[in-house]
């Protein structure tokens, strides 16, 4: 396997190397609930978008062939809801992206857009001058992210930490930060999300061994890019799923990289026009909460 995954031309089939995940149109499904409905964004009736409802949560995975669509991320000024991304970008699909501080709404992760830098942590003083971040700032700074690069005539992505260079004859398009890579393996530690001292647990910013609402990006064998995310039965206690569950089920879909995204309450993903939201309060409605950055699928450009 190469560094980073190709972009592959003329796929017969959305579905090489994903049992059981059909193209099958939007009327053909069961409406999704709760859930917000926007009416004036087109409809991608190809999407490779499969439910798979289980005891403790409810699995949305969703197949992107790259050679007829693009992923590119999305960041707002302020947070700002899927459906607002959605529509401003006149995105197909949408899923939540990076992490960012609700309190004063700036991204803890970096974002680049059409070779831009929009998002940079360092500028964010709440997270470089928390003294109980202060051990770990050097992990949090080069935290794995999905990147989209333009090397000659083809479109390639790759998901690596953010201090790996861009590889020769390449250009770096965009770039959504989060983490902690879920494969070829997971790293919590070596990301500052956990620390152990003396065998014991210090610090574990995600919960990763409690079951949560979460959304992940992943890279398959064959080139296309897969979208989880993990919604929680409201009907259930400790619903949801870990991140060592949520990578084993990735690896079990074929890709071979993947990674994390911000979850629990920022769980939300968009298809087939309607915005299904990850994560339930103490009562069991679905949290709606607003995020800083997206992924979206858009048609790709010819």
């Amino acid at each position: 396997m190469s560094r980073w995954v190709k972009r592959l031309i003329g796929l017969g089939c959305f579905g090489i190397g994903i049992g059981g995940i059909l193209a099958l149109p939007w009327w053909g499904r069961t409406p999704h609930s709760p859930s917000a409905m926007v009416a004036s964004t087109p409809r991608l009736e190809t999407l490779n978008y499969q439910v798979k409802d289980l005891p403790t949560y409810t699995l949305h995975t969703v197949i992107i062939p790259v050679d007829q669509f693009q992923v590119v991320p999305a960041i707002s000024a302020a947070t700002a809801s899927l459906e607002t991304f959605v529509q401003q970008h006149r995105a197909l699909a949408a899923l939540n992206g990076g992490f960012f501080d609700p309190q004063n709404q700036l991204s803890t992760s970096y974002v680049t857009i059409q070779g831009k830098q929009v998002a940079d942590p360092t500028q964010n003083a709440r997270l470089m001058q928390n003294p109980d971040l202060a051990d770990y700032l050097d992990k949090i700074l080069d935290r794995t992210e999905l990147r989209r690069y333009q090397c000659g005539p083809a479109t390639e992505y790759d998901i690596v930490r953010h201090n790996e260079a861009v590889p020769a004859n390449c250009e770096l398009l965009d770039a959504l930060g989060a983490g902690p890579s879920l494969l070829p393996e997971l790293t919590l530690e070596p990301e500052g999300f956990t620390a152990t001292a003396n065998g014991t647990v210090i610090r574990d910013a995600l919960g990763s061994n409690q079951p949560n609402a979460r959304t992940a990006i992943g890279l398959l064998e064959n080139g296309n890019l897969i979208w989880v995310m993990v919604a929680q039965k409201p009907e259930v206690t400790g619903s949801g799923i870990t991140l060592a569950a949520l990578a084993d089920y990735l690896k079990q879909q074929g890709a071979v990289k993947a990674m994390n995204l911000d979850g629990g309450s920022s769980s939300a993903l968009f298809v087939e026009g309607t915005t299904i939201y990850g994560k339930r309060d103490a009562e069991g409605q679905p949290v709606m909460r607003p995020v800083k950055s997206v992924l979206l699928v858009q048609p790709q450009a010819r």
